[in-house]
């Protein structure tokens, strides 16, 4: 994975936060990645080239006018009065090569010095067990902090423990096994091709990317939240606000004004055009 800055721009110090999304169902992360983006002001710093991401393009995401500035795959935004680094992913990984790409990544994040990645995705609401709606929407975590994923902060917050995580259990082992090294050729075959069916937690992006990054010594907290398919943008700011609270970020210095978040300008074309009202 390579970093390309651009032009005069670099990576700023200061930032010792980095969030980043892992693809999931309904794209809860990246909506994230896009408020907090646009509701910081954050500045885009560079740009990040892995051959495992799908290539795309499109026009400036962020506004408030479109600039005619391109938007990649994996873009880099820093936002120095938040202290905080936003990677922002567009496109998927190729099929079958999360766990290179997991690597790329921790190899990167490694690298540029940050004390904290807190990692965002969704999970499907058809895997949900235990259904709990009487206080609305219910934030999971996953911490590196106890070798058990739990987290004395997060539970202080109200959120719950991903049950699901058993480090000990075959799935979630093989991950840790890989990211350390210490997987062998026959773990590899008998694993990854089960891997998927028979334990969909352990087979998303989010738990890859927690493992090696883990594996490099660094302290990683991942949101979750359950959601389907559809317009998730409720969701999206409920799980922004976690990161606030996590990140005590409640009042940035920069974008937003008490609970108001700046929409970004590329959403205005999720959903397409408003249907033609003389139709009805």
């Amino acid at each position: 994975m390579e970093f390309v800055p651009e032009e005069g721009k670099q990576l700023h110090e200061d930032c010792s936060t980095l969030i980043l999304p892992a693809l999931s169902i309904g794209n809860v992360g990246q909506l994230v990645a896009d408020l907090l983006i646009s509701s910081m002001g954050s500045e885009r710093v560079g740009y990040l080239d892995d051959p495992n991401v799908l290539p795309c393009v499109g026009n400036d995401a962020y506004g408030p006018f479109p600039q005619g500035d391109l938007a990649l795959p994996l873009e880099a935004y820093d936002s120095p009065s938040n202290a905080l680094t936003v990677i922002q992913q567009r496109s998927p990984v190729i099929k079958g090569m999360m766990v290179e790409f997991a690597k790329n990544m921790a190899d990167f994040i490694a690298g540029i010095g940050k004390k904290h990645i807190i990692v965002l995705s969704s999970l499907d609401f058809g895997k949900w067990q235990k259904v709990d709606m009487s206080s609305g929407l219910q934030i999971y975590y996953l911490s590196s902090a106890n070798s058990n994923g739990t987290d004395e902060n997060c539970e202080q917050l109200g959120w719950k423990k991903l049950q699901e995580y058993d480090p000990s259990q075959k799935h979630w082992k093989y991950l840790s096994d890989l990211a350390e090294g210490n997987a062998t050729l026959e773990d590899i075959i008998s694993v990854e091709d089960e891997l998927e069916q028979e334990n969909y937690y352990a087979s998303l992006p989010y738990a890859a990317l927690f493992s090696f990054l883990k594996a490099k010594g660094l302290k990683v907290t991942c949101l979750l939240c359950y959601c389907s398919e559809g317009d998730n943008i409720s969701d999206a700011f409920q799980l922004a606000d976690a990161v606030c609270k996590l990140h005590r970020l409640s009042h940035p210095a920069v974008g937003i004004e008490g609970d108001k978040w700046r929409v970004p300008l590329s959403w205005m074309s999720v959903y397409g055009p408003p249907p033609d009202v003389s139709i009805f």
